[in-house]
């Protein structure tokens, strides 16, 4: 069984490649990211633009001030172990929740969905992987059966998606996070939760020390 991925925007395209930029130094902090150069230079209109900005400001590598335009702003290294100490307690959370609420169907659809991500491992389609990644955390938070819950961990995993892309580039990094990954996954499936916590909250520790590596390199 494959999940489907939906459809990528052509603001979402954007804020994609920007935000690498960004984090691999190419846009560096400070610099101004006006819209009309930006609109020519990816040969769009200014509204996709505009909500790439958007987005980025919510993640917190984009600056928006009134009358002056938008600026590179880079999280500091203290925000940025801030956002990922978060993440990691906030999908901890997720994880103990969902290893004692999901249902069968949902337990299914986890297996399923962790299924295809080691089958991608051999693929080498990066942007399948980020989807059916997403989908594997976001198939936790709606296994945690806390909407409250789910709504934090999706407004937080959107500020940090770009570092916990980067991280990706590291050599063998996609085995590695099946791995992990797995780990979550049995917990879930023996219904239990302290190791499902402890399990994902090392996944996210991890992924932060792969990005501070993957920094590191550049």
């Amino acid at each position: 069984m494959t999940l489907s991925a939906g459809r990528t925007t052509r603001a979402e395209e954007l804020r994609l490649q920007l935000a690498d930029e960004i984090v691999r130094g190419v846009l560096e902090p400070g610099g101004a990211l006006d819209e009309m150069q930006l609109a020519r230079r990816f040969q769009v209109s200014r509204t996709p633009v505009r909500e790439a900005i958007r987005q980025l400001a919510a993640s917190g590598l984009v600056e928006t001030r009134a009358h002056r335009g938008s600026v590179v702003a880079r999280p500091t290294e203290q925000r940025l172990i801030g956002m990922f100490e978060t993440m990691g307690d906030v999908e901890a959370l997720c994880a103990g929740y969902a290893a004692e609420r999901m249902t069968a169907p949902e337990r299914h659809a986890l297996e399923t969905i962790h299924g295809e991500l080691r089958e991608l491992i051999q693929v080498g389609d990066p942007e399948r992987h980020h989807a059916v990644n997403e989908a594997f955390h976001n198939a936790i938070y709606s296994g945690a059966h806390n909407a409250y819950l789910a709504e934090i961990a999706e407004k937080t995993r959107a500020r940090v998606r770009p570092f916990r892309r980067a991280q990706f580039r590291n050599l063998g990094r996609l085995s590695k996070s099946y791995r992990e990954h797995d780990a979550v996954v049995v917990a879930i499936m023996r219904a239990d939760r302290a190791t499902a916590s402890g399990a994902m909250r090392a996944h996210i520790s991890t992924v932060r020390e792969e990005y501070e590596a993957y920094a590191a390199s550049l």
